[in-house]
């Protein structure tokens, strides 16, 4: 099978070194923005050639769109009006409901899958590329009702190749839940990059005493705006939602510490301690 990846970066390209090495695609074309992204993925040997996408199109079956998502609203009706019946499209944005609200009445709806792989690194570009990037991590698939039944097969075994789990979600679902367990996470470590750039002015200092707990805490702020600022957009409400319970949970252990309740503040972190069951 001849793959097309848009988006030659740390998600798409390292579907396509794994997809690569299990056997599932035998060839590689490089769609991006970015000329030095495509020279980079050529010289990494992440694809096997640079082309636009119109001529990639035509000489592959599976599309894998894996830019961000506003380049997604833009770009994936463009590419369902030029399908054909042969082609599989997949998406790997991080968030879905208004993207699949955009084309569900496209007469080629049914030749994507929406497809979200719960994993990633702090880094970019297809020098950020690894194989088993993947391995035991979550994919979500999202209205798969509305996908055809071959498109979704070919997707599933894919999932199988990337050695993923898999699990169906529909978008307002999908969206929520990331919103609490995902986006929450980068922007609580913006927000602590923030914090400590402006009280810590001494550069040094922060190399010198940064701990691993604050190091693994404040890894994902070197995550690019590029892909963040686009999902905290398209997932304005379930964000501001989480947010205010964050905020809720900061202050109260900001007035325990003043009022120097550390009895119940010794609790909040015992019950806090509950998630070690759910992520043994």
């Amino acid at each position: 099978m001849v793959a097309t990846i848009v988006g030659v970066g740390l998600i798409g390209g390292s579907m396509a070194i794994t997809l690569k090495e299990k056997g599932m695609i035998s060839r590689v074309l490089g769609v991006d923005q970015r000329e030095e992204n495509l020279r980079k993925a050529q010289e990494l040997k992440i694809i096997d050639e640079a082309l636009s996408l119109e001529k990639a199109m035509q000489q592959s079956s599976l599309i894998i769109l894996a830019i961000p998502v506003d380049a997604l609203l833009q770009l994936l009706p463009a590419v369902l009006d030029h399908v054909q019946p042969h082609h599989v499209i997949m998406d790997v944005g991080s968030t879905k409901k208004q993207l699949l609200q955009l084309v569900a009445g496209h007469p080629n709806r049914g030749r994507w899958v929406a497809a979200h792989p719960m994993a990633g690194t702090e880094y970019s570009g297809p020098e950020a590329a690894i194989p088993n990037l993947f391995t035991n991590r979550t994919m979500v698939l999202c209205d798969v009702k509305n996908s055809d039944e071959d498109a979704l097969e070919v997707i599933e075994t894919l999932v199988e190749h990337l050695q993923m789990r898999l699990v169906y979600m529909n978008g307002e679902e999908h969206d929520l839940h990331t919103a609490y367990v995902s986006h929450i996470s980068h922007i609580t470590s913006f927000a602590l990059a923030l914090t400590v750039l402006k009280k810590e002015k001494e550069q040094g200092r922060i190399f010198e005493l940064a701990s691993g707990g604050f190091e693994s805490t404040v890894r994902l702020a070197k995550s690019s705006p590029d892909m963040w600022v686009p999902i905290f957009k398209h997932n304005r409400n379930n964000v501001l939602d989480v947010l205010d319970e964050h905020i809720h949970q900061l202050e109260q252990m900001k007035k325990l510490l003043e009022e120097e309740d550390y009895d119940t503040f010794y609790k909040l972190i015992q019950k806090s301690n509950k998630i070690r069951k759910i992520l043994k």
